[in-house]
């Protein structure tokens, strides 16, 4: 094995976070050990077969208990200053938000038994994902360690709170994130010094895997299909009332809701108030493998995604990659780094967000003629090759 690094992770495995998932396997084809701490001990139904292959590497910890004390002990004692140092700057720091706070009381104690742990198993280098409190850890563990630390910023963890998010920045060797829309955002925040930092590195799929599908659409039946967690940003509300339209139309469809969530139970209320219970199907998480087959079953994939009251918006969704990957259009809406994946009218659609009368006319377009919807997915999966490809991604980030 090559270099030895360590990510810190807010779950591990969680199937809401595939991408990380998949980003490991990569580095490690491409030669690096990669050793994952998680801040939570992630217990789901659904499991991709994959986190198997790590599961000897994955050091779960928790903050009562005999180690993680242990490291505190350790710290004081050996490096006072800078373990005193690093709990004044995560308090001072976080101070303005009571949910950071509080997070950050558990994340320095973790963070000090990681940096233990990472010094025994001899770790050159820390990633974190996510700017909030992994980044945190990986922070307090440089403060210990001298270890350098990058991170990835992906989406809401820099749009709607940043508590220290200059100082993380200033510590970082450097910055990853996902969307030119984020480096424009940080440059504007915290000025060109911290854009020099910042290196834009697209989240990718694997091309092996995500083949362009065997079949066109053959049935009278149109296929929805939506991949995303049951989570407000998503916007799965407007795409219901779309299909509440679509019925009204006379459409005979099936609309397929591949995940899951706090908000399940209002989906459903609406899914029933409106009389959609025979045309939408909620079927929960499921494997990659499977999602792969219900793409591939699809006419189109839907991802009404919205920017909402706190600030909540996505990155640049991954679901929308693999559906083009495979020759699936997809209709999405023009906020934050989407735009950079689709391009309206070229390489999928796009729609205002919040308006599900504009989603119920684009999946109009798409029901009524299947010369666009192929002519659009065949465009998008070349555009998934050459910026969105997992290969090449990585070939950018390890030379």
């Amino acid at each position: 094995m090559g270099r030895k690094i360590a990510y810190v992770v807010s779950r591990f495995p969680t199937i809401a976070e595939t991408f990380i998932l998949y980003e490991i396997l990569e580095l490690e084809r491409l030669g690096l050990q990669v050793e994952i701490f998680p801040l939570i001990r992630q217990n789901e139904p659904v499991k991709h077969a994959e986190v198997e292959k790590l599961a000897k590497r994955i050091h779960y910890n928790q903050i009562l208990s005999v180690s993680t004390i242990a490291a505190q002990i350790y710290w004081l004692f050996n490096n006072p200053r800078n373990y005193l140092e690093a709990w004044w700057r995560a308090i001072s720091g976080n101070f303005s938000s009571p949910k950071f706070l509080t997070r950050a009381l558990v994340v320095v104690p973790l963070a000090a038994r990681f940096a233990r742990q990472m010094q025994a198993l001899s770790v050159e280098h820390v990633h974190a994902h996510w700017a909030t409190h992994p980044t945190l850890a990986a922070y307090v563990i440089r403060q210990l360690t001298g270890l350098s630390y990058t991170f990835t910023a992906h989406a809401h963890d820099i749009y709607v709170e940043r508590p220290m998010l200059k100082e993380k920045i200033q510590e970082a060797e450097s910055v990853v994130t996902i969307s030119d829309y984020n480096k424009e955002l940080l440059q504007q925040l915290y000025g060109e010094s911290a854009a020099e930092k910042i290196v834009v590195i697209h989240c990718g799929i694997d091309p092996t895997v995500f083949q362009p599908r065997a079949k066109p659409r053959s049935s009278e039946q149109f296929t929805i299909i939506c991949v995303a967690s049951l989570k407000d940003y998503k916007g799965h509300p407007y795409l219901i009332e779309a299909c509440a339209q679509l019925k009204a139309e006379g459409v005979r469809f099936r609309c397929i809701l591949v995940g899951d969530g706090q908000d399940r139970s209002e989906i459903e209320a609406q899914i029933s108030q409106l009389g959609l219970s025979e045309q939408v199907l909620l079927l929960g998480f499921q494997p990659r493998n499977r999602v792969n087959e219900l793409l591939s079953e699809a006419d189109v994939m839907v991802l009404p995604s919205i920017i909402t009251g706190t600030g909540k918006k996505e990155g640049i969704p991954v679901a929308l990659m693999e559906a083009l990957a495979i020759e699936l259009p997809v209709v999405t809406t023009a906020i934050s780094g989407i735009p950079e994946l689709i391009e309206d009218g070229k390489t999928g659609l796009l729609v205002p967000e919040r308006d599900a009368r504009a989603l119920a006319a684009a999946l109009l377009k798409l029901y009524r003629s299947s010369e666009l919807g192929s002519r659009l997915a065949a465009a998008g999966r070349s555009k998934v090759l050459e910026d969105f490809n997992l290969y090449i991604k990585f070939f950018k980030l390890v030379l």
